[in-house]
C-alpha cells in the first residue's frame, strides 16, 4: 500500500511540473532582449557582447523595435533598423530590446506594440509599410509614446485609417514616419550598371508597392540617361517584372533562369528576400545582381553584387533617437528623406563602398553624379503611375504570378 501511495505522489509531482512549464500564450508577442539576441538563425547559443556606453545622453530612454513579418537577420529593413538602434542605444546608455510579433497580421503587430508599452518602452521603432494598420490602431491611444516608423508612407497611413480619398487624417504629434526617395537610389544604380558596361539588364521587383515602383522607375531612368550619355541606347535591353511577393521561390528562380539564360547580364532584385531567386539563377551562369535597401554584397556575394541601391535606415534611426534624447523630436508628419549633401556618405539614399568600381564608373564618377543630383542638374521623376519616357527598349512583363 505504501508503495502505491508513493507512486501516486511521484506521478502528481511530474504532472504539476509539466503544467508549470506549459508554452506561453501563442497570442503574446515574443520579446528578445538585445543583449541576448542570436547572431544568426540556428545559432541560438551565440550571444552578442554588450559594449560600455560612451555617452549618457540616452540614459533613461527605453527604446523598443518591433519587427514586421521578418526577423532581425532578414538582411533588409529589420536587420538595418535593429543594428542602427542597438548601436546607438549601447553607445548612449539607453535601454533597448526588440519584439517579434507572433504572426504576419495587424493584430499580431498591435499585440507586440502593446506588450512593449506595457513593459515600459516609450520610444518604438517600426520598419516597413506593414505597420500602417497597427500604427493607426494604437498611436492615438498612447500619446506619451513616440512612434517612429520607417518607410510607412502617407498613403499607407491614410488608407489604413480609411481616409485615402482625401488624406484628411491629421497625424498625431507622437508619430513620425520617414520615407525615402527610392527613385534616386534606383537611378544611381542604373547609371552605375550601364557605365560599368552592362547592356542586357533586368529589374525584378517584389510587390508593386510605391517604394518598389520608385526604385524600378528610377532604375529605368538611370539606365536610359547613362546610355544616352554613352551614345549606346540602341544596344540596351531592359526587362522589367514583379514577382508579386517579397520572397524568392522555385517559380521566380525559373523565371530568372530564363532571363540569364537568354543573355541578361545583371538583375536589380528589389523587394525583401526576392533577391534569393536572382542570386540562385545568376550563380549558374556567372552573372550579376544589384542589391537593395542595404549593402547586400555580404549576403549575395561580393563577386556577384555590382552595387546596392541603399536607404540610410541605420542613419535615420540614429538621427531620430538623438532627437528624442535631446528633446528636438518633431512628430505629426511623414517626411521624405533623400540627398542632404554633395558628399555621398551624408545622404539617406546612396550606393555602398562595396560597389564594383571600374574605369567606367569610379568613386569620383559617383561623387560627381551625386553632386549633379543634389544641385538639381539632374532630376529624377518619382511618378509611380506612369512608366518613364525613355529612349531605350524596356519590356514591361507584368507579374510572374
Amino acid at each position: 500500500m505504501k508503495k502505491i501511495l508513493a507512486l501516486v505522489l511521484v506521478l502528481a509531482m511530474v504532472a504539476a511540473l509539466f503544467v508549470g512549464c506549459k508554452p506561453a500564450d501563442q497570442n503574446e508577442a515574443t520579446k528578445a532582449p538585445a543583449e541576448q539576441t542570436t547572431a544568426a538563425p540556428g545559432n541560438d547559443e551565440t550571444k552578442e557582447e554588450t559594449k560600455e556606453p560612451t555617452s549618457d545622453i540616452g540614459k533613461g530612454m527605453k527604446v523598443a523595435m518591433v519587427t514586421d513579418y521578418g526577423d532581425i537577420t532578414d538582411e533588409s529593413f529589420n536587420q538595418a533598423t535593429y543594428e542602427g538602434a542597438k548601436e546607438w542605444c549601447e553607445a548612449n546608455g539607453a535601454d533597448f530590446t526588440y519584439y517579434k510579433p507572433t504572426g504576419d497580421s495587424t493584430e499580431a503587430r498591435v499585440a507586440a506594440i502593446e506588450k512593449a508599452i506595457d513593459e515600459g518602452y516609450t520610444t518604438l521603432l517600426m520598419p516597413g509599410f506593414a505597420f500602417a494598420g497597427a500604427i493607426v490602431e494604437t498611436v492615438e491611444r498612447y500619446p506619451d509614446v513616440k512612434f517612429i516608423a520607417l518607410d510607412v508612407s502617407e498613403y499607407d497611413l491614410q488608407d489604413a485609417n480609411g481616409t485615402a480619398d482625401d488624406f484628411s487624417w491629421t497625424y498625431p504629434a507622437n508619430l513620425y514616419s520617414a520615407v525615402y526617395q527610392e527613385e534616386l537610389a534606383g537611378y544611381m544604380a542604373g547609371v552605375a550598371a550601364v557605365k560599368l558596361g552592362y547592356t542586357k539588364l533586368g529589374f525584378l521587383g517584389g510587390m508593386a508597392v510605391p517604394a518598389v515602383v520608385r526604385y524600378g522607375y528610377g532604375f529605368v531612368q538611370g539606365v536610359n540617361d547613362a546610355a544616352k550619355e554613352l551614345g549606346n541606347t540602341a544596344d540596351i535591353e531592359l526587362k522589367y517584372v514583379y514577382g508579386n511577393q517579397f520572397f524568392g521561390d522555385a517559380d521566380i528562380t525559373a523565371y530568372m533562369d530564363t532571363w540569364y539564360g537568354s543573355g541578361t547580364q545583371v538583375v536589380f532584385a528589389c523587394g525583401g528576400g526576392i533577391y534569393t531567386s536572382a542570386k540562385e539563377a545568376a550563380a549558374k551562369v556567372n552573372a550579376k545582381v544589384i542589391g537593395v535597401d542595404v549593402d547586400q554584397a555580404p549576403t549575395i556575394g561580393a563577386e556577384m553584387t555590382v552595387t546596392s541601391a541603399m536607404k540610410g535606415l541605420s542613419a535615420t534611426v540614429k538621427t531620430l533617437l538623438g532627437k528624442v534624447a535631446d528633446g528636438s523630436f518633431e512628430g505629426g508628419k511623414v517626411e521624405t528623406l533623400g540627398l542632404v549633401s554633395e558628399n555621398p556618405t551624408d545622404n539617406y539614399v546612396q550606393l555602398p563602398a562595396s560597389t564594383q568600381w571600374a574605369d567606367g564608373f569610379t568613386e569620383d564618377t559617383y561623387k560627381a553624379l551625386v553632386a549633379d543630383l543634389f544641385n538639381g542638374k539632374i532630376t529624377v521623376s518619382n511618378d509611380t503611375n506612369n512608366p518613364p519616357t525613355v529612349d531605350i527598349a524596356v519590356d514591361y512583363m507584368g507579374n510572374i504570378k
